[in-house]
């Protein structure tokens, strides 16, 4: 057990006060409570955003804003662990988050949808997509963990280890994190900004818990596997990938690319791991082209 004061950065309960502050709904599931937004007509194609390893469900206003005023019915929600969503005590590997993702569909009475995962949300797409065939029609993968493991920097070699690594997140997590988050542009004008948004969340206990252990039980490491499998499927796929991409290099797409041999492929120039947040004006035209 990890003494409070380690991670005295946490310093709020995610209870019914501060759901009160965000923005959007919360479905009530088996592990407790997952903050959604939904917008666009019922009537509408269903896509669904699903974020990366850490950063919420902000990462996708202007994908959320752009697809919804195109007619399409949008829900972005915060995994386990991140945003406004609890954080349950549970290991937060594959197996967590497809019964998250399956159990919020059934509970806004959506029964197929397509897919556009980031980073980590792309092999959670392309998992669900493979054990709910039935449930998805397109996918979009954004800069996703692929059939490679991300290569870990030492801060996050030494915090997956028990003990020390629960004392080092405690002690340094927030700025290391932080870094992390800021390497994923390519133009550092917009890191502060976002910074601060992504520093709400670590407030909230459990937070540093849920990263740990998504490190701990692979969600970082490669899914060939997974990947081999949705190409069997025959559903159509696109690929949306930076080439400045520090994050999930951009070499990394080869590997998908044969495991994927009829996805559709739009590598982005100048950009890196988050090309639908830094250059939508390219992007959101190509996804509802895709989407319809």
């Amino acid at each position: 057990m990890i003494p409070g004061s380690i991670w005295r950065a946490e310093k709020y309960e995610l209870n019914d006060a501060a759901r009160r502050r965000a923005q959007g709904a919360f479905a009530s599931l088996s592990r407790g409570y997952t903050h959604y937004e939904r917008r666009g007509p019922r009537g509408g194609k269903a896509v669904i955003l699903i974020h990366g390893f850490s950063v919420p469900c902000f990462i996708w206003d202007p994908t959320f804003q752009f697809l919804s005023a195109a007619a399409f019915q949008v829900v972005r929600y915060d995994l386990f662990g991140r945003g406004y969503s609890d954080r349950p005590k549970a290991e937060y590997g594959m197996p967590l988050y497809l019964e998250q993702l399956q159990q919020l569909l059934d509970a806004l009475s959506i029964q197929r949808a397509n897919l556009i995962g980031l980073s980590m949300g792309g092999p959670i797409a392309a998992a669900f997509a493979v054990s709910y065939p039935e449930r998805v029609d397109r996918l979009v993968l954004i800069g996703p963990i692929a059939a490679e493991t991300i290569s870990l920097g030492v801060f996050y070699r030494l915090a997956v280890l028990p003990g020390i690594g629960d004392v080092l997140f405690g002690v340094v997590g927030n700025e290391a994190m932080l870094n992390a988050v800021a390497k994923d542009f390519f133009d550092p004008a917009s890191v502060d900004l976002f910074c601060e948004r992504y520093r709400i969340q670590m407030e909230f206990r459990g937070f540093r818990r849920a990263i740990l252990s998504t490190v701990r039980n692979n969600m970082l490491a490669g899914f060939e596997d997974v990947y081999a499998h949705l190409g069997q499927l025959g559903k159509r796929v696109l690929l949306i990938w930076g080439e400045d991409d520090k994050t999930v290099p951009f070499q990394h797409s080869r590997g998908l690319r044969r495991l994927l041999p009829d996805a559709e492929f739009m590598p982005v120039a100048r950009c890196g791991h988050i090309p639908h947040f830094e250059q939508p004006e390219l992007i959101n035209p190509r996804l509802r082209e895709f989407l319809s």
